[in-house]
């Protein structure tokens, strides 16, 4: 074995939210991801649809259990010393499949060996091991520090910088109302108001972004920001870019997104009427979707991509068609989502 060490850091990332216009959806989930050697470890799994067991959204108890395991205070959940690394978004069963691997102490070291793919009780190395993901060697004092921050009452560490509420503003209640639907389907909530004349200084703490209606007049949007601003508040302002649900979804997606930029999955975007530009960090499955408004403002949607992209700049040729008019294109991983408009 390597004798070899890596670093090991935890820091926040989600997996993010999704809804079209047919319903379908995909939980926004906040956890704390492990970033080995300054790089997290989710991203070198490829097209891995997964989070950690270091949600934001666990109850306390079961995070503290989480921490413990990882710490080796507590007895692996799994045969053969095996810890869950990364398991399915919506639910925690094991039948649907996660990262496992399994930790030991070395001396003083902390180990991750054998990575693999499980489905049962058993992790079969030969069939769904990971080639070439560790073996890993943290120093022991470092490690433990990271994660025992978690177990401090009186440290903030346990959950994500992200309040995973936002705030709509604007003066299409329909529009508003089917918006505030999805995001709390997604796990994000959300509440309606006309301004926040009356909204009390911890309330606004609450939120982590704001999203304005094009039909918000400057001088709401200005006491909007006063009113935050008084409040100590530090929240993302979103101008909604058109009233499509989806498109409105991944504005705020995008804007309660904690991840720092360098360790997003897609890191640039930019459309045309004759081509999209995408620009991933890592290997990753991304979807390229384009929403159109036709002159009775009915929504179109249409799929333009959905394949594996390598790390780099991609140049998308777009169907005319899908993008004439007013257009917007949204590019979508299991980490991230960015939306642009078409320029002409």
């Amino acid at each position: 074995m390597s004798a070899e060490y890596a670093t090991f850091a935890l820091a926040p990332a989600i997996r993010t939210g999704a809804v079209s216009p047919s319903g379908s959806h995909r939980t926004h989930r906040d956890f704390l991801d492990f970033v080995v050697d300054g790089r997290p470890l989710l991203f070198r799994l490829a097209d891995l649809d997964a989070v950690s067991p270091l949600a934001a959204d666990i109850p306390p108890a079961i995070l503290t259990e989480s921490v413990r395991g990882l710490l080796l205070e507590a007895e692996a959940p799994l045969e053969g010393g095996r810890h869950v690394i990364y398991g399915c978004p919506e639910c925690d069963d094991l039948g649907c499949g996660a990262v496992t691997a399994v930790i030991e102490r070395d001396g003083e070291d902390i180990v991750w060996r054998d990575f693999a793919w499980q489905t049962d009780d058993t992790a079969d190395l030969d069939f769904n091991g990971y080639r070439g993901i560790g073996p890993y060697r943290f120093r022991g004092d470092r490690y433990r520090s990271e994660l025992e921050r978690l177990l401090r009452d009186d440290d903030d560490a346990t959950a994500t910088p992200t309040h995973r509420r936002v705030l709509l503003i604007g003066a299409r209640a329909a529009v508003l109302g089917k918006l505030a639907a999805a995001l709390r389907t997604i796990g994000i909530g959300a509440d309606i108001v006309q301004d926040t004349d009356g909204v009390t200084d911890d309330e606004l703490r609450g939120y982590g972004a704001v999203a304005f209606g094009r039909a918000v007049t400057d001088e709401v949007r200005a006491r909007v920001r006063d009113s935050f601003g008084r409040a100590g508040a530090d929240v993302a302002y979103v101008d909604g870019l058109a009233p499509v649900v989806p498109v409105l979804v991944a504005q705020i997606v995008t804007a309660l997104d904690p991840t720092p930029p360098e360790r997003r999955r897609v890191t640039a975007l930019a459309a045309t009427a004759a081509e999209a530009t995408v620009e991933v960090s890592s290997a990753v499955g991304v979807q390229l979707v384009a929403y159109r408004l036709d002159r009775l403002y009915r929504t179109h949607e249409k799929l333009l991509l959905d394949d594996v992209l390598e790390p780099g700049t991609h140049r998308i040729p777009l169907d005319a068609k899908a993008v004439k008019g007013q257009s917007f294109v949204v590019a979508r991983t299991t980490g991230s989502e960015l939306v642009v408009p078409v320029v002409r």
